[in-house]
């Protein structure tokens, strides 16, 4: 690299710092920047202490202009579908709402820690809206840190003006609960004809969901999806009820053909009136903020575990001597949090 092309780099990298800070990211993504919003979120993933402080103070100065947004959880087994419908229930979203902002919680490798992150790509058509962000965040083997960084960008989308989030989950039970956690409405896509072994491993998630929608409801496959959805509505009423008065609705549509897209919208328009008009909307949103203060409280105490040289080095100690067999994994837990202890106290 030669000394003008140094001063060109250092200069852009200088340029960058200057735009990270508190004030000038919260002035951009106030006036709706979508570089600026990339930029802020980037900055809650890293985990450099200063890229944590700038965060945590961008957070602080976009709660005041969070909360006023609809948050939809979408979810479904793989196959589903979900990419598919998401290009179509954003479009329709868009003719009654302004902005939309789409987070997908994408699975990654475990065995190098890489990411399809394919989502803009296979929402083509709606991530070339100037109305949409699309924002894919790799799971990796934390989901729990993940949920948190996944809240906390709800609250800068928000900020920026964001009429409607949308949040993608990779599909696993664990991230489905995660996401459940986060949202005010969530919304389970089923396969028609799928068999009764595949949607059974759903019972759980099935008795969360707001809502149903049997997906590729086309062809020849009109039929079987009409079915299910009989057979859907029929369970519906095996299931505990809702705290919140809401009887989840089942509807069949088709991303293919765009039928039943807007079907489900509605239902979700509904949804939202019924359950502010009772007050089970802000009541489940402060029992998030809530539970979402202890999820957060137990991340930044593991984290501050992991900090710490002494006890890092004194946990890699006590893990050779359980996997030699001469300490028994709950013996060593008491110890490791035991040195913490003292050394925190």
């Amino acid at each position: 690299m030669n000394e003008k092309r140094l001063e060109e780099w250092l200069s852009s990298r200088k340029k960058v710092r200057e735009n990270r800070t508190p004030d000038v990211l919260f002035d951009a993504i106030r006036k709706g920047d979508r570089t600026a919003l990339s930029g802020a979120i980037t900055l809650l993933e890293s985990t450099r202490e200063e890229d944590q402080e700038t965060a945590r103070e961008l957070i602080r100065r976009c709660l005041p202009f969070s909360g006023k947004a609809i948050r939809i959880g979408i979810t479904g087994v793989p196959g589903v579908g979900k990419s598919s419908f998401i290009e179509k229930f954003g479009k329709t979203i868009l003719e009654s709402r302004g902005k939309v902002a789409v987070l997908a919680i994408d699975p990654s490798s475990e065995r190098t820690g890489g990411s399809i992150l394919g989502d803009k790509t296979r929402m083509e058509t709606l991530s070339q809206n100037d109305r949409v962000f699309i924002r894919p965040s790799a799971a990796g083997s934390t989901l729990g840190g993940v949920a948190r960084k996944t809240r906390e960008t709800i609250i800068l989308c928000e900020a920026a003006g964001f009429d409607v989030i949308l949040i993608e989950t990779v599909g696993v039970g664990q991230s489905e609960i995660m996401v459940h956690s986060m949202v005010d409405f969530f919304l389970l896509l089923l396969l028609a004809g799928a068999g009764d072994e595949l949607q059974g491993i759903k019972r759980g998630i099935m008795e969360m969901a707001d809502g149903l929608a049997v997906t590729k409801s086309d062809g020849d496959n009109v039929n079987k999806a009409k079915l299910a959805s009989r057979e859907l509505k029929n369970a519906i009423h095996l299931f505990p009820p809702t705290s919140n008065g809401w009887i989840p609705e089942v509807k069949t549509c088709s991303s293919l053909e765009e039928t039943g897209i807007d079907a489900v919208w509605e239902m979700i328009e509904r949804f939202e009136r019924h359950t502010r008009l009772n007050g089970s909307f802000e009541a489940k949103r402060k029992h998030q903020d809530l539970n979402w203060m202890h999820e957060t409280l137990k991340d930044l105490l593991l984290q501050g575990l992991w900090f710490q040289d002494k006890i890092r080095e004194f946990i890699g100690a006590k893990e050779a001597e359980v996997e030699n067999g001469n300490i028994s994994a709950f013996q060593a837990a008491e110890e490791i949090y035991r040195l913490y202890r003292n050394i925190n106290q």
